[in-house]
């Protein structure tokens, strides 16, 4: 399998085909972009339905919000 892209002129990539395939990922989803060092992460991004409840039961001992800041 072929993981190589060219940066075009306007820097946009186009993600391989088979890769696409390989992860299931489908034309107008949007990947999100992490910096990593000298390269990137690139991963799909969650769609909100998949973030609902994913703090649940989280530990909130010293958790600070905006009326904390001064």
């Amino acid at each position: 399998m072929k993981l190589v892209a060219t940066l075009s002129e306007r820097g946009r990539v186009s993600i391989p085909k088979a890769l696409c395939e390989r992860l299931s990922w489908k034309p107008g989803q949007e990947p999100a972009f992490i910096p990593k060092g000298a390269g990137v992460l690139i991963i799909a991004a969650p769609e909100r339905e998949e973030l609902v409840g994913i703090a649940r039961g989280a530990n909130t001992d010293d958790y600070r919000d905006r009326n904390d800041r001064v």
